[in-house]
């Protein structure tokens, strides 16, 4: 079982993605703004982070950036930008600030199955996601 941390700032948007995280029989981690969302990450030490760019404290490219300029296990680790930023350019900054890849609000559940799958090859494949 591998631990999966969200940093978001939206409940429903976290259930939701708890509920697919859960399904694939994995540990979910959540943390409600970008600096709870660091320390968290420095406690856990979590195989996937899924990351909001739009937080109320620090935006979420500052989040990847901080997260990638630690000389730890954070280096790695990696992170899924999810985010209703969706203008021309908003991937391309997600991707410079640290993300490995870039998804857009609203979450789609069957794309974010498969890119956990893909980070986390160990999931159990759920029947319940279709």
């Amino acid at each position: 079982m591998a631990k999966v941390l969200y940093i978001e700032d939206n409940p429903d948007n976290m259930q939701l993605v708890q509920r697919v995280i859960t399904a694939l029989g994995h540990l979910f981690l959540w943390a409600g703004d970008g600096v709870s969302g660091i320390s968290m990450a420095q406690l856990e030490h979590p195989d996937l982070i899924l990351l909001d760019i739009n937080l109320p404290d620090i935006d979420g490219h500052e989040v990847a950036r901080r997260l990638r300029s630690h000389k730890n296990d954070l280096l790695h680790v990696p992170i899924i930008a999810i985010t209703a930023n969706a203008l021309k350019g908003d991937a391309e900054k997600a991707l410079a600030a640290g993300c490995d890849v870039y998804m857009s609000k609203p979450v789609n559940i069957r794309e974010l199955r498969a890119q956990v799958m893909g980070f986390l090859p160990d999931a159990k494949v759920p029947n319940a996601l279709g």
